[in-house]
């Protein structure tokens, strides 16, 4: 399929997803979000997928401010509704999700990256969600999300004061795990992909949907769903052949059954 706003380029069972709307620092307006949830819906033979923006200055520099200016409280609505759905779709997908922040990670862009399974941040880039100097607030899941990742204290300063921090401040916050040159970001990203591709992906995934869930109950709860995702997995090829790799001394060859 063909796309106005974005790029798809595989390498292997590895997808680099841009967004490419540079002239506007990559802003997310209906259009775009349209073709992200296009594209997640097409990476049936994906294993990991890096997130990452186009040009030199954007990662996503927020919502298209321009697009939401003239809308009503209904088309608000249904506007958050369609980044919320797009974001949850990221966010859950069975494979690992790598936002590799560029550039300006602001607004609705700081929402994309969070949701995603890892964050890893260039030099350069600079996270915030300022809606509320827009006299608004996020809208597609920040205020949750972040909430979740960095506590509720940070939260609060993070958003009720629409700083713009630099990628070390979010390093601190915990809000991004490494902060690498401009000119590595994908490279590292690209690295650590490559080192989940050695391992199960039944494994991964299974792995993915627990830490998620589990992070929403309980720890007995919790811990409840990790034994049955952990017994769920035996009997798969990917298992035996783990198994069987380990005790031979030899690189397992998982097939992802």
């Amino acid at each position: 399929m063909a796309y106005e706003n974005i790029r798809l380029e595989t390498q292997g069972v590895i997808t680099t997803l841009t967004i490419d709307r540079p002239k506007a620092l990559n802003a997310l307006n209906s259009k775009t979000l349209q073709e992200i949830e296009s594209a997640l819906q097409s990476l049936s033979e994906t294993r990991v997928l890096i997130l990452t923006g186009g040009g030199e200055k954007a990662f996503v520099a927020g919502a298209d401010i321009a697009e939401m200016s003239g809308i009503t409280a209904g088309q608000a609505r249904e506007f958050a509704a369609q980044g919320h759905r797009v974001l949850g779709m990221l966010e859950s997908l069975p494979i690992p999700t790598i936002a590799a922040v560029n550039g300006f990670a602001l607004g609705g862009g700081c929402e994309l990256a969070l949701a995603c399974d890892l964050i890893y941040a260039s030099e350069k880039a600079k996270l915030g969600l300022p809606e509320v100097s827009l006299g608004i607030i996020p809208g597609f899941g920040g205020t949750q999300r972040l909430t979740r990742l960095v506590g509720k204290m940070r939260a609060k300063e993070f958003i009720f004061t629409g700083a713009h921090v630099t990628a070390a401040q979010a390093k601190e916050y915990g809000l991004v795990l490494d902060v690498l040159p401009a000119d590595k970001l994908l490279e590292h990203c690209r690295a650590v992909a490559e080192k989940m591709l050695k391992n199960g992906p039944l494994a991964i995934s299974q792995a993915k949907r627990i830490i998620e869930f589990g992070a929403d109950q309980d720890l007995r709860a919790a811990n409840e769903l990790e034994r049955q995702g952990f017994a769920a997995l035996f009997g798969s090829e990917d298992q035996r052949e783990g198994m069987k790799a380990f005790l031979e001394k030899r690189p397992a060859a998982f097939t992802g059954r």
